[in-house]
């Protein structure tokens, strides 16, 4: 593993212009930093607006590559040439069947569960997280994970040949483990959940000189979520819906897909429009629902519990960020128990053939929840969106869908299962009933 190198590209093309903090409006260089050095805020990637609405269209947007590099004028990265491997441009599907289950009129599915190449979201946030860092002369990149990221990072440095060392809770899903093992990377397990895991990580990144890119690199990172928001918006027909629900771990998605809205309507790419946003999280790590709850404007850290392992971060960075867009746009943030996470996960499978990860159980029984407490307009557009894939997360279902029947090779072995079959179809659906 090494340290950072010279910088070899150059930033003519760049339509960003440097760092500033979201607390205080301090500036800074475009360089490998994420915290104020004044008042300890995060910081965010500020573009040159005038210049984008100038030279972007939908026209240039649409004849651009079909990932999330069509976008690029509004990412913030240099080169002409960035790392893509196919991320983004995932399907928005029109979810009838759901919709219908749910009592709503129009509903769609942005389902990042194909995304490419480790089907989840966070391949679009390491692409652009990974451009930068090879932009700013980094070798050896790394993070700190609950397990997609891990994915992502090591697949994505595997294909620009950089190397690789991530950090993970070591009690994290096997599928998890081993979609990350296979690209050949370091990979340190720690004895400790996601925070004591990010606590870790910053003392590498300033002791080793990595490049974290969900730390030293998190506000470039963290603006590759943006693009959720612009694929959503183009494949509307350049129209924003009325209503998104989407999961929160550190709160930065929910933030960056509001942010990629207001930037497409800044430059005039879309007419503006009030969307509302509702935030989903598993009860047993749910600090940013519970300060929405309870009106506060603060964040109370807490100690994860739950299957929803993917976003179980008990102290969320953007959590106070996620708050103000809910409470802004009349929106929500409501939580759900496991059980229900896992009702969620067989609802969006049965109804759509989506399998997902427990993050998106999270958010499709939030969906639900919403919608039987009046909280969701049956004449609303809403876009729900799934990020990972149900086959990292296997263990969360098991025991709750079943076993095959096991029958002998005799076609009277087969009218004896499926009699059994259809009849306990029929209790489920007298339950069901009841």
């Amino acid at each position: 593993m090494t340290q950072a190198i010279a910088p070899t590209c150059s930033q003519t093309a760049a339509t960003f212009t440097g760092l500033k903090c979201k607390e205080c409006g301090a500036e800074y260089e475009a360089k490998a930093i994420h915290v104020c050095e004044l008042c300890f805020g995060p910081l965010e990637v500020v573009y040159d607006y005038d210049a984008l609405r100038r030279t972007v269209t939908r026209e240039s947007i649409q004849s651009g590559p079909n990932s999330i590099w069509r976008y690029r004028p509004f990412l913030p990265v240099a080169t002409d040439t960035p790392i893509d491997v196919g991320t983004g441009m995932t399907p928005l599907l029109q979810a009838n069947r759901l919709a219908r289950r749910l009592g709503l009129k129009r509903l769609y599915i942005k389902n990042d569960a194909v995304n490419m190449p480790t089907l989840s979201f966070k391949d679009r946030v390491v692409s652009v997280a990974l451009t930068r860092a090879r932009e700013l002369g980094f070798s050896t990149v790394s993070c700190a994970s609950t397990g997609n990221l891990a994915n992502s990072t090591a697949a994505i440095a595997s294909h620009a040949g950089l190397d690789c060392c991530v950090f993970i809770p070591s009690d994290l899903e096997a599928g998890k483990v081993l979609g990350t093992l296979i690209y050949g990377p370091t990979v340190m397990a720690v004895q400790g959940n996601y925070d004591q895991v990010n606590r870790l990580c910053s003392e590498v990144a300033n002791t080793h000189g990595w490049g974290f890119v969900n730390i030293n690199l998190r506000p470039y990172y963290s603006e590759g979520s943006k693009t959720l928001g612009y694929e959503v918006a183009e494949q509307l027909g350049w129209e924003l819906p009325d209503h998104v629900v989407a999961p929160l771990a550190s709160g930065s998605l929910f933030t960056k897909i509001y942010k990629g809205f207001q930037e497409f309507i800044k430059v005039g790419l879309v007419e503006d429009k009030a969307v509302r946003f509702s935030g989903a999280q598993a009860e047993g790590c749910s600090p940013i629902a519970q300060a929405f709850r309870e009106g506060r404007d603060f964040i109370a850290p807490v100690k994860p519990n739950t299957i929803a392992k993917s976003i179980a971060i008990g102290n969320p960075a953007d959590g106070v960020y996620a708050v103000d867009i809910a409470r802004k746009t009349n929106g929500n943030i409501e939580s759900v128990t496991d059980q229900e996470i896992v009702e969620g996960i067989k609802l969006l499978a049965e109804t759509e053939g989506i399998f997902t990860e427990t993050a998106g159980g999270t958010t499709i029984a939030v969906l639900k929840k919403l919608v039987e407490a009046g909280k969701i307009n049956t004449d609303e557009t809403t876009v729900v969106y799934i990020t990972g894939n149900g086959l990292k997360t296997q263990e969360a279902v098991q025991g709750y869908i079943g076993e095959p029947l096991t029958i002998e090779p005799k076609l009277d072995s087969f009218e004896r299962a499926l009699e059994r079959a259809q009849t306990l179809d029929r209790l489920e659906w007298q339950q069901v009933l009841v």
